[in-house]
């Protein structure tokens, strides 16, 4: 366990058309004294007029970015990582704009990053009655997956949009690696994480899901996406496996270890 005396966060939020919900989810990250780094990540014109209203409500406490083109949620995620480190944030919590998140949960998984600052402060859903079942039964699949992309030292859960990133290490990782950048860049990114060698810290947080709520989730197109991004990292592992086993077939002397 390490204090820095350097610790700094602010919230990310990744925002696609989603204007009315955003508010609520801004309403309670800065009045927990948060700075917000919202990224519209090229919603439609109505939209992105009504964010830029939104955000001359909190006078200063949220920079708003748009991007020109809809790029996804790694697209938009990687976009607020680099504005959160120019404006001298240390930690990023992301925190996704469709307001399912128990933002009351913040306080703690901050004191957990300011304990643990080379870590990633990854949530585990706590869900209650409005919880399709097909979204838990997705989510079990997918930690299956990321379990075995990781030898199970990947995170509790893997599709949790929120959690607090180490901006600087996370970075590293990101600009020398093949990264996902839509719905499939929460799984691929603590997949690389965990490859790097970034320690996680699992902790829980309540997720309702609203009615009439809007998901960006796209069933067919997704799934394809996140099932590629498993066949890839399934295929790096069986590389890596047969590099050392290839290695530690030759002589001594061709190993780099002398005589």
């Amino acid at each position: 366990m390490t204090h820095t005396k350097d610790f700094r966060a602010c919230a990310l939020v990744p925002c696609y058309n989603h204007a009315q919900a955003v508010r609520t989810v801004l309403t309670r990250l800065t009045g927990m004294g948060l700075e917000v780094v919202l990224v519209d990540d090229g919603s439609n014109p109505d939209q992105a007029r009504q964010l830029d209203a939104i955000v001359r409500e909190f006078a200063g406490r949220v920079t708003l970015i748009h991007r020109e083109a809809n790029g996804g949620k790694g697209a938009a995620c990687i976009t607020g990582f680099r504005e959160a480190m120019k404006l001298g944030f240390t930690h990023a919590l992301q925190v996704d704009a469709d307001a399912q998140h128990d933002i009351n949960a913040a306080p703690g998984f901050l004191e957990a990053a300011r304990e643990y600052p080379a870590s990633l402060i990854c949530a585990y859903p706590v869900y209650d009655a409005s919880a399709p079942a097909a979204r838990r039964f997705g989510h079990k699949v997918t930690n299956f997956w990321v379990a075995v992309n990781t030898w199970g030292r990947g995170p509790a859960d893997s599709m949790c949009g929120f959690r607090i990133y180490p901006l600087a290490a996370t970075l590293a990782v990101i600009d020398h690696t093949h990264m996902g950048l839509r719905m499939d860049f929460d799984l691929d990114v603590v997949v690389q994480l965990a490859w790097a060698g970034m320690p996680v810290v699992n902790r829980p947080v309540k997720v309702t899901y609203p009615e009439g709520g809007l998901s960006h989730f796209k069933a067919l197109k997704d799934n394809v996406s996140i099932s590629a991004m498993h066949a890839r990292h399934c295929t790096l592992m069986i590389l890596d496996a047969l590099h050392l086993v290839r290695h530690y077939r030759l002589p001594p002397e061709l190993r780099g270890e002398g005589k």
